[in-house]
């Protein structure tokens, strides 16, 4: 079994952060070769990625199942991998550190089985840390992107609405001009 743990400091609030983080497509879309995420319940999804190790790059079937949702402050997950014989587990732990901080944990164990896992498992031992490392950095890079200068997701979603508004009330004038102009000559 290799295991990797990341922390973050995310200049965010933890209620923000949970908004985030309760959205299973969002951990998926954020995993390296990532191709497609299908929600099947509250609970679980199936992910597809595309890994590589070397020059053998693979497509994988991840079946992700969430065994605690304990909002906002720790997930707790599992998963296996459908056709080979690894699986694994992990966990996301939050903690308020103040107004508008978060310090989060991140961990990740995975476990191959059969002949072939010691070999899967050194091979997979320096990637796994490089990997906690990157997911968590870009975590922290979206929540951040996400919730901006606003300060939550609420200001964010009374803003959002009026510049779309705005844009299509230009568009709009702009068609009407064009039409007046063709009927005028």
């Amino acid at each position: 079994m290799i295991e990797a743990e990341q922390s973050i400091l995310v200049n965010v609030g933890i209620d923000d952060v949970w908004h985030y983080v309760k959205d299973m497509q969002r951990w998926a879309g954020m995993m390296p070769g990532y191709r497609e995420c299908t929600v099947i319940d509250a609970n679980d999804s199936r992910w597809v990625l595309k890994v590589g190790v070397g020059g053998l790059v693979r497509t994988v079937k991840v079946l992700v199942h969430v065994d605690a949702w304990n909002e906002p402050e720790r997930v707790v997950f599992s998963y296996k991998l459908e056709g080979d014989p690894v699986r694994g587990s992990g966990s996301y732990a939050a903690w308020r550190k103040g107004a508008h901080e978060t310090e989060v944990a991140l961990t990740v164990r995975v476990e191959g089985s059969g002949p072939m896992a010691p070999m899967w498992e050194a091979m997979s031992r320096p990637l796994l840390p490089q990997l906690a490392k990157s997911f968590a950095e870009k975590l922290k890079a979206e929540i951040e992107t996400e919730v901006g200068a606003s300060g939550s997701h609420a200001a964010a979603a009374v803003e959002a609405p009026s510049i779309r508004a705005a844009s299509l009330g230009n568009w709009l004038r702009k068609v009407w001009q064009r039409c007046c102009a063709r009927s005028r000559n």
